[in-house]
C-alpha cells in the first residue's frame, strides 16, 4: 500500500502497517527459539530443479481481453486476501505466535478466500536460494506441526495446506530487504540488493514451483512509487533505464514465463505519470497526476507492458485506499462512487477493464470501517469490484496491519465479522457457496460444506457455457415508502420478476449506496437523517455473478420535523483498572435511556477515546461482562486520522440488538482493550478516562443515535 504524499507526512501505515510488528514482543516463553539450518532444508533448497509438492496439474490460469480464464477457457474470478510476514525480518507468516497455520489457513478457505497474496522480500528469497534458510520464531505449542521446520519448510507446508483447501497462491516481491519498513523503498533494489538479483530471485522461486499449479501467480513488486523530484523513484515510459518499471516487468515477466509459460505475472503501477507534453525530467509536482503507490498505470495507455509470446499471462495490478490511510484531494468535498470512478479510477486504472484491454487484479484495499468516510470509500469500491468483476486481494488477514486492521481479530483465530459482511459480496459464489479456483478440490477441502470446486461450477469443461447468466437481473418495481420519522426512512419494494435468480438488493440515496451488505428481503430502513430534508431512492437487484439490475423508478422521500431523537442516551462510566500505566484499559460503560420512549439498541454508538501511546499501533478489544450479553456487544477500535489532545483513537461501542424501555439502563459492560505487542499504555491523559470506581455520567464518552451526537462531546480538535 502506498500513499502521494511527501515523507514527512507518511501516516503510520499497514506494513507500514508493518510498524505495528509484534516482533520481539511476544510474552516471554512463548516463542520457538530459532536453530541452524536443518541438513534437509539445505538440500532442498540448494535444488531449485525439483517442485518442491506437486506433479504438474490442470489449473493454470491465463488471460482473454479483460478476464483470467482456466485451460478450458472458462472465465474465473480471484477473489482474496493478503497475508503478511514473509516479507518481514521474521521471515514467516505473522500470527504464528498465537494463532495456528492450519487453522487460520482453514478458515479463510471456509469462508471464501481462493486467492492468498503473500508478500515476501527479494533477500529471504536468496537466503532459500542459497541454502540459508533458517529457523523462525513460532510458537510451537499453538502450532506444532511446524516446529523445527525452517522459513522455507514452513513455506511448503502452507503451500500444502492451500492445496488440500483448494487456495490458489500468488507471490509478491514486497520489499528488497527483509525488515520492517523496507516496503517503503521506492524502486527493486536496495544495498546489496541489485537489480539482477531482483530477476535472478524471481528464476529461482518460478523454477523450484514450477510444477505446482497452487502457486499460479507472481505479482513483479509492490508499489513502485517516488514523485519525479525525488531518488530514486520509479517511472513508466518506454527505456530501458534501469528506474523503468515497465521496464522491469517486461525483464522479470520474460524471465519468468520463460521457466514457467503458465504463470500469471502482475504489474503493478507506479505513483506519478507525466501529463502530456511534459517530460520525466521535470520536478514540478503539478506537472504529473498523482495517485496511491503502486495506483497509477496512466502510462500503460502509451507504453504497454510487452511479454512477448506470453502476453496472455499479463495482468494489471492497481493498488487503492482510503481517507483513513492518506487524506487524498479526492475525499474532500461531495465525493461518492461516481466522483471516484471519474476522476481516480477511470483515468487510473479501471480504463484497462472497460476498454477490454486487460484484466485488472486489485492487489490492496481495505480499511477500518469508521462509520463514515473510510467505509464510504470501501463499500463504494467493493461496489464497483463486484459490479465488474474485478480480481482482488484484500488487505488483510493480519489484525496488526497499524493504519487498515484485518480480516481476523486479536486472537488471530475470531474474525471481525463487520468487516468480512463487507467484503464477502466481493468473493466468488455460485449457488450460495463459494468457488474455488481448483477443478477438483472445493474450496475448504473434501467434505467441505461453504465450497465447491470449478468442476462443481462448470462440469469437465471444453466449451460448457458461463456458469451464470452475463444478463442483469429486472429491476424491482412498486418502490414506496412505509414509514418515516425526521432522522429515519423505511423502504419497501416488490421482488424482481425473476427474483429465483437475485441474491439481494442495493439501496441507493441519490447516487450513494446506503446499504453495507445486500439486502436479502424486500423492506430497508434509511437512518441518520436530517429533519424535513427530501431524499430520493432507488433499488437495484443483484445476482450471484454479481451482475446489477437497472434502477427501480424514483421514490422522493421527505423526513418529518423534528429536533431530537424519540430516545435520549447518555452513557455512564467507571474505571475498572486503577493503574494507569499498565498493558490494558478497562472501563466500564452502561447506556442508559433518557427519553420517554423505548431506545432501540442498534441505532446507539457511544466512543471512549484514548491514546495508543507507542508500541504497537494496533489494538484489540474485548467484552468481558455485559448484563445484555457479549454476544449483543460489538465492538471496533478506530485510529483517528489526525490525533487530537488526548486521543489518537477511539473504542466504537454498538449493539446487534436489544431495546431499552424509558428510564432504563443496559446495566454493566465491562469491556478491555490491549495492544498487539502488549506494551503499556498511559492513560494518564486519556480524553475519556478518569479515576472513577463507581458509575457516573461521562459527557467524556459521546453517544450518537444514528449519526446524530446524542450525549456528551468527542475531544476538540
Amino acid at each position: 500500500m502506498g500513499q502521494s504524499r511527501t515523507p514527512e507526512h507518511r501516516p503510520r501505515g499497514p506494513l507500514r502497517r508493518l510498524r505495528a510488528l509484534v516482533a520481539g514482543a511476544i510474552t516471554a516463553g512463548l516463542l520457538a527459539t530459532a536453530g541452524p539450518l536443518t541438513q534437509a532444508a539445505a538440500q532442498q533448497a540448494a535444488a531449485p530443479e525439483v517442485a518442491a509438492v506437486a506433479a504438474p496439474g490442470d489449473d493454470w490460469l491465463h488471460t482473454r481481453g479483460n478476464k483470467i480464464v482456466d485451460a478450458n477457457g472458462d472465465e474465473v474470478w480471484l477473489t482474496g486476501a493478503n497475508w503478511f510476514g514473509f516479507n518481514a525480518s521474521e521471515r514467516v507468516f505473522h500470527g504464528l505466535w498465537s494463532g495456528n497455520i492450519t487453522g487460520i489457513t482453514k478458515s479463510m478457505a471456509d469462508r471464501g478466500i481462493n486467492m492468498v497474496r503473500v508478500p515476501i522480500s527479494t533477500q529471504l528469497l536468496l537466503e532459500w536460494k542459497n541454502g540459508q534458510a533458517t529457523v523462525p520464531n513460532v510458537n510451537t505449542h499453538a502450532n506444532p506441526e511446524i516446529a523445527g521446520k525452517t522459513s522455507l519448510e514452513i513455506f511448503d507446508f502452507w503451500l500444502a495446506l492451500c492445496k488440500q483447501y483448494g487456495i490458489k497462491v500468488m507471490l509478491d516481491v514486497h520489499s528488497a530487504e527483509a525488515d520492517n519498513s523496507g516496503h517503503v523503498y521506492p524502486v527493486w533494489w536496495k544495498g546489496s540488493i541489485t537489480p539482477e538479483q531482483f530477476y535472478s530471485a524471481w528464476e529461482w522461486v518460478t523454477a523450484r514451483y514450477r510444477n505446482d499449479d497452487t502457486l499460479v501467480a507472481m505479482d513483479v513488486k509492490n508499489e513502485p512509487h517516488g514523485k519525479a523530484n525525488e531518488t530514486p523513484r520509479a517511472k513508466w515510459d518506454g527505456s530501458t533505464d534501469q528506474d523503468n518499471f515497465k521496464y522491469a516487468c517486461e525483464t522479470a515477466g520474460k524471465r519468468i514465463l520463460a521457466i514457467n509459460p503458465n504463470l500469471l505475472v502482475l504489474c503493478e503501477g507506479i505513483e506519478v505519470y507525466p501529463k502530456a507534453g511534459v517530460s520525466w525530467t521535470s520536478t514540478t509536482p503539478t506537472d504529473y497526476y498523482s495517485t496511491w503507490w503502486g495506483g497509477n498505470l496512466r502510462g500503460v495507455r502509451d507504453h504497454p507492458v510487452d511479454l512477448g509470446a506470453n502476453n496472455d499471462q499479463l495482468v494489471y495490478s492497481p493498488h487503492d485506499y482510503g481517507p483513513l490511510v492518506y487524506a487524498q484531494p479526492w475525499f474532500t468535498g461531495d465525493w461518492n462512487r461516481t466522483t471516484l470512478e471519474r476522476d481516480v479510477w477511470d483515468p487510473n486504472w479501471l480504463y484497462l477493464h472497460k476498454e477490454n484491454k486487460s484484466p485488472l487484479l486489485i492487489g490492496e484495499w481495505g480499511g477500518f470501517l469508521d462509520g463514515g468516510p473510510n467505509q464510504k470509500w470501501m463499500t463504494a469500491l467493493r461496489d464497483l469490484i463486484v459490479e465488474h468483476r474485478i480480481h482482488q486481494t484484500f488487505w488483510c488477514i493480519n489484525p496488526n496491519s497499524g493504519d487498515t486492521g484485518g480480516l481476523l481479530l486479536g486472537d488471530w483465530k475470531s474474525w471481525d465479522e463487520q468487516k468480512y459482511a463487507l467484503l464477502k459480496p466481493a468473493l466468488w459464489q455460485h449457488g450460495g457457496k463459494f468457488v474455488s479456483l481448483d477443478h477438483e478440490v472445493p474450496l475448504g477441502g473434501a467434505g467441505s460444506t461453504t465450497g465447491i470446486s470449478l468442476r462443481d461450477v462448470y462440469g469437465d469443461g471444453g466449451g460448457d457455457p458461463d456458469p451464470v447468466d452475463t444478463t442483469a437481473p429486472t429491476a424491482p418495481a412498486g418502490l414506496t415508502s412505509t414509514a418515516k420519522t425526521s432522522t429515519s426512512v423505511s423502504l419497501s419494494w416488490t421482488a424482481a420478476t425473476d427474483n429465483v435468480r437475485v441474491t439481494g438488493y442495493d439501496v441507493y440515496r441519490g447516487t450513494v449506496k446506503v446499504n453495507a451488505a445486500p439486502v436479502t428481503g424486500t423492506t430497508y430502513t434509511d437512518t441518520g437523517l436530517t429533519p424535513s430534508t427530501a431524499y430520493s431512492y432507488s433499488v437495484r437487484a443483484r445476482d450471484a455473478a454479481g451482475n446489477v439490475s437497472a434502477p427501480s423508478a424514483v421514490l422522493s422521500v421527505t423526513t418529518d420535523a423534528g429536533s431530537s431523537p424519540s430516545g435520549g442516551v447518555k452513557v455512564r462510566y467507571k474505571n475498572n483498572d486503577a493503574s494507569a500505566t499498565d498493558n490494558a484499559i478497562r472501563p466500564g460503560l452502561q447506556v442508559v435511556n433518557t427519553g420517554s420512549s423505548a431506545l432501540d439498541l442498534r441505532t446507539v454508538s457511544a466512543r471512549y477515546y484514548f491514546t495508543r501511546d507507542g508500541g504497537s499501533p494496533s489494538v484489540s478489544a474485548w467484552c468481558d461482562y455485559a448484563a445484555v450479553g457479549c454476544a449483543q456487544v460489538k465492538l471496533r477500535v478506530v485510529p483517528l486520522t489526525t490525533p487530537v489532545t488526548g486521543a489518537d483513537a477511539y473504542l466504537e461501542v454498538t449493539f446487534s440488538g436489544g431495546s431499552l424501555a424509558a428510564g432504563r439502563d443496559t446495566g454493566d459492560i465491562q469491556l478491555r482493550m490491549s495492544k498487539s505487542d502488549w506494551s503499556n499504555f498511559n492513560e494518564a491523559n486519556d480524553y475519556s478516562r478518569t479515576a472513577w470506581t463507581a458509575y457516573a455520567d461521562a459527557p467524556a464518552i459521546p453517544a450518537y443515535s444514528g449519526t446524530t451526537l446524542a450525549w456528551g462531546a468527542p475531544p476538540a480538535a
